[in-house]
């Protein structure tokens, strides 16, 4: 049909809130190190567009919500020469153990995600 997969929108997600955690100061791989797992609990995607193959996208995210346990990011894509929204979405990770059981954020990586979020309120980070 000539247009971008559904599925490739969460992935872009993905590289978006990876993105954003870099440019808050850590990186995902310095979380895991100090022991945070971060899985995802839920998704929302609302399709507005479609991208075509080969299009230039644009990647906007923001930190919505930090909680003991857990945050949500939101997320705009857009056609990176025109603007136009192809999808909004959102999704929420939790905190879990090893073992995949929920757990509560250490106190220093809440309050690192908390100084994030606090930064970003009003702002986006583009990928």
């Amino acid at each position: 049909m000539g247009v971008v997969y559904h599925a490739n929108y969460l992935v872009w997600c993905e590289i978006g809130r990876t993105d954003f955690i870099r440019a808050a100061g850590r990186s995902y791989a310095d979380l895991e190190r100090d022991g945070v797992r971060l899985a995802v609990s839920e998704a929302t995607v609302r399709f507005r567009a479609s991208a075509r193959y080969d299009d230039p996208i644009r990647i906007c995210t923001t930190l919505s919500h930090v909680g003991s346990r857990g945050m949500t990011f939101a997320y705009r894509i857009e056609h990176a020469d025109t603007g136009v929204v192809l999808v909004t979405a959102t999704t929420s990770l939790v905190s879990v153990t090893p073992e995949g059981r929920p757990a509560t954020m250490p106190a220093d990586v809440r309050g690192w995600l908390d100084t994030a979020w606090k930064t970003e309120q009003g702002a986006s980070h583009a990928s």
